[in-house]
């Protein structure tokens, strides 16, 4: 551990997803001392395991008002500050033949009225504009949906909370507070590398944790009632839409196709699982079915389109009735100051809202942490852009090869960060991984400024691995290049890539069959067969989260 982490801090933020990111960007921003703390690695929850759309609201205009209008006003921020993280595609409501056309009356009011633009167009101009749609369908309404990035969009606010100041933890753990005369003065850490525990003090604890602030919270004696709801979700081979596509109906299972860089994704199922199975959720074959079924609805195509994997994530409700899947529960922000609630002074916790809402998520915690310490500074988080979406470098200020794909792959995934990596020799620019473009040099920068000490890391901060071949070809090199940039001794090194393809498998195991069936025996004669994976690290494949 880092000496320098042991001494107080105004604001220690406990949780590594979106929202923390946020929450500790803005309260660094407003010069507080900060701590940013996550039990795993960044993105490791939530954050890291929904469909990546920026949603413009328009799918909670009808039952979810509030959420809606969040939505849309913190999509048109997101395109400004952090517009390397988002691929403008717009996107598309459909209705089905098999749907209630008169609803698309009630769905273009209320995004209206949100203010969200909602054009209804016809049917023809519909497949012009986006050619994989159900040619079947009978009405469509454009509206300003888009996708993003959200590792991206989470390593961008950590640069940014460190840049002004801030300090964070990764792979450690809260497991109890420092509770003083009825207020909250620290935090109880736990390494999960080492197993070693210490204090760190604070004047103030945000809890940020997402669904698993329901334990954070349960640690400092209060109770924040959480309704763990699981989606299920596929990814596919290929890009097969260039607009988000929709069903112009109620919340779903599987009525939503979003583009998400070379590949997309259908999403998602919606059901209540217990608290107990939230670290280990696994994708159902039924579910898999489900999201099948329904998805070729939305793009006949999917039927013939390989599917690369599937993943599960919990959504971060806060359990406001019996609903048993929990989509008639507000994505809306829930603040809770356990000072006024449940007479707990020094503890905030920030939950519900979404992905979409994290900026504003962030500043309503902040703005609480202001009043607590009369501190009078306004947020800019909305006007600042974040690292990687500044202003661009003019042309000619770089020695970067423009022609070389690899440039253009990591302009997209850092934006103007990019001009750190190092491409000046053959070395450098070499590839890692061929499906993403991943070179040494990115991989050299992901170690040095995104906070990576394994591959499963690497494959947040740059992709390594999500392409076609999902680390057939790439894994071995990228442990290879990492054990050299990280200096990892080498046996740690063949467990990290151990667990990097066994966590590879958990997720083509659901869709193991036809093409993907014989990509996992191939990966599985190269990784066991030739290089003796199996052998080197025995059954011991836990994954390294």
């Amino acid at each position: 551990m880092d000496m320098d982490i042991l001494k107080e801090y105004d604001v220690v933020v406990v949780g590594g997803g979106i929202t923390g990111a946020g929450t500790a960007r803005d309260c660094a921003m407003r010069g507080f001392k900060v701590l940013l703390v996550e039990k795993y690695d960044l993105t490791n929850g939530a954050t890291g395991r929904n469909h990546g759309l920026l949603h413009s609201g328009a799918r909670y205009a009808v039952t979810d008002p509030e959420s809606a209008s969040e939505c849309i006003k913190e999509n048109m921020i997101l395109r400004k500050i952090a517009r390397h993280c988002v691929d403008e595609t717009d996107g598309l409501f459909i209705t089905l033949p098999e749907d209630d056309l008169a609803y698309q009356a009630t769905f273009v009011a209320s995004c209206r009225k949100a203010g969200i633009r909602a054009d209804i167009i016809s049917p023809e101009e519909a497949r012009r504009l986006e050619p994989a749609v159900n040619p079947s369908l009978v009405g469509a309404v454009r509206v300003p949906d888009a996708s993003v990035d959200p590792f991206r969009l989470t390593t961008a606010n950590v640069i940014d909370a460190r840049r002004h100041g801030a300090d964070m933890l990764t792979y450690h753990e809260a497991v109890g507070f420092v509770v003083e005369s009825g207020c909250v003065r620290g935090v109880r850490l736990r390494d999960n590398h080492t197993g070693d525990t210490f204090e760190v003090r604070s004047r103030m604890v945000v809890n940020a944790a997402g669904i698993w602030g329901h334990f954070v919270a349960r640690l400092a004696g209060v109770t924040v009632n959480m309704f763990p709801a699981k989606g299920t979700l596929l990814i596919f081979g290929h890009r097969v839409n260039g607009m988000v596509v929709n069903r112009c109906r109620r919340p779903a299972n599987a009525d939503i196709l979003v583009p998400d860089d070379t590949v997309c994704v259908i999403g998602t199922t919606s059901d209540r699982v217990p608290f107990d199975t939230i670290d280990h959720l696994k994708a159902t074959p039924e579910e898999v079915d489900v999201l099948l079924r329904e998805g070729e609805k939305l793009a006949p195509a999917l039927a013939k389109t390989r599917i690369l994997r599937a993943y599960a994530g919990v959504r971060p409700l806060v359990a406001a009735d019996n609903d048993p899947s929990g989509r008639s529960i507000s994505r809306g922000i829930v603040l809770l100051d356990h000072e006024m609630r449940d007479g707990l002074a020094g503890l905030v916790t920030i939950t519900g809202g979404k992905m979409m809402t994290y900026r504003m998520m962030a500043q309503v915690a902040t703005d609480l942490v202001c009043r607590k310490f009369g501190v009078d500074k306004p947020c800019l988080t909305a006007v600042t852009p974040l690292p990687g979406s500044e202003k661009p470098v003019a042309a000619g200020h770089t020695s970067r090869r423009a022609t070389e794909y690899s440039t253009h792959a990591q302009e997209g995934r850092h934006g103007t960060m990019t001009r750190s990596i190092d491409a000046g020799s053959v070395e450098t620019r070499a590839l890692v991984c061929e499906c993403e473009d991943v070179t040494v040099g990115e991989v050299k920068f992901a170690v040095d400024k995104l906070h990576v000490r394994n591959l499963i890391n690497l494959r947040r901060r740059t992709r390594i691995g999500m392409g076609t071949c999902q680390g057939e070809l790439c894994a071995c090199r990228g442990a290879n290049v990492l054990c050299q940039m990280a200096r990892t001794e080498p046996r740690a090194a063949e467990h990290d890539l151990a667990a990097f393809m066994a966590e590879r498998w958990k997720g083509a195991r659901p869709v193991a069959w036809g093409d993907t069936l014989g990509e996992a025996q191939l990966t599985a004669t190269i990784y066991e067969g030739l290089c003796g994976l199996n052998r080197l690290c025995g059954d011991d494949k836990k994954i390294a989260l």
